[in-house]
């Protein structure tokens, strides 16, 4: 063979496996969502992936996740969201925020969006119905938000002479603080206590609440699900604490940090199911077919320790219920 047809010949078999490459199609894109820190999503993104590899997803192997945080300031999130429709990404998915939902669904009619909320989705203006939710939006709930009146008869159950008790919502997250807001106050007019409701959005406003529940003598605190309270769970922990003022969350998580309890689903379980119908969405399924599915597991969970530290007893109803009492 000549110099120079053996030159031709190398650059022939050079170039056909790269062009072999370039015709194999490119790995989905999921376009994940969140309106808090990856700090504090550690476990739901644990979970969401256990729920992709349920349905054959593995990141990095067959679908790639293109994350987009906005840290708690939501005015970043439609940014973000359309950020993530520039990409191109073959679903969005949502975590915990009704609003991160909305926002995602205002950005795309097209892309398939799956949200992991905590509010009614119907009631939010997300799908249509629970069972046929139809355009491109679909998800699971965890009815946080709906949780609120158990909550408050919690807190009447473990303090049955108490009669003023605080509210903390996120005032820039109207999809939960509004629902929250208006549950609380029919549940107060129902079980006969009063119910203060205080808004805040930043560390500094959080310590401020702090100061006037004292003020105001509040004998117990009830959290709304937000992910700015999600991140700053020990900081609220500490609070309750230092102020000596019972607290009930709405996911366990609070309770392993110090908080005192805690009654809501399981969260984690819930992203292992988004991660599951991104995953059947990928394999091309329609959002409009997958009804919204609501939690199943709830948890109440008691910290004996924290009760300790507040001079608490926990009634033995209550002990009976727990799911878990944390020593």
């Amino acid at each position: 063979m000549k110099r120079r047809e053996f030159i031709t010949f190398l650059g022939g078999a050079t170039v056909w496996p790269l062009t072999a490459r370039a015709q194999q199609p490119s790995m989905p894109v999921i376009g994940y969502l969140g309106a808090g820190s990856p700090e504090a999503s550690t476990n739901l993104v644990a979970s969401f992936r256990k729920g992709l590899s349920e349905v054959g997803y593995v990141e990095g192997r067959n679908v790639a996740i293109e994350f987009r945080w906005a840290h708690n300031e939501n005015e970043r999130l439609p940014d973000l969201a359309a950020d993530l429709v520039r990409r191109g990404v073959q679903v969005i998915v949502t975590q915990v925020t009704t609003l991160a939902a909305s926002v995602a669904k205002a950005a795309t009619t097209s892309i398939p969006v799956v949200f992991g909320i905590g509010a009614d989705p119907v009631r939010a203006g997300l799908v249509a119905s629970l069972s046929r939710p139809g355009g491109n939006v679909t998800g699971v709930t965890t009815m946080s938000i709906e949780l609120m009146p158990k909550r408050l008869g919690l807190l009447q159950e473990l303090l049955p002479n108490a009669t003023r008790f605080a509210v903390l919502v996120n005032p820039t997250n109207p999809f939960g603080a509004e629902p929250a807001t208006a549950d609380a106050r029919t549940t107060a007019a129902a079980i006969g206590r009063q119910v203060e409701v205080f808004g805040a959005s930043s560390n500094g406003e959080i310590d401020i609440v702090f100061a006037a529940l004292a003020q105001n003598r509040a004998e117990a605190i009830a959290f709304t699900p937000d992910a700015l309270f999600d991140d700053r769970r020990v900081q609220l922990a500490t609070l309750a604490a230092r102020h000596q003022l019972p607290a009930l969350h709405w996911k366990r998580e609070f309770t392993e940090v110090g908080g005192l309890m805690s009654y809501g689903s399981n969260v984690a379980d819930v992203f292992r199911q988004t991660g599951n119908y991104a995953g059947r969405v990928l394999n091309g399924e329609k959002p409009a077919d997958l009804p919204v599915l609501r939690a199943t597991k709830f948890e109440f969970v008691v910290n004996l320790q924290t009760a300790k530290v507040l001079g608490i007893e926990i009634p033995p109803s209550l002990l009976a219920r727990a799911d878990e009492a944390i020593e």
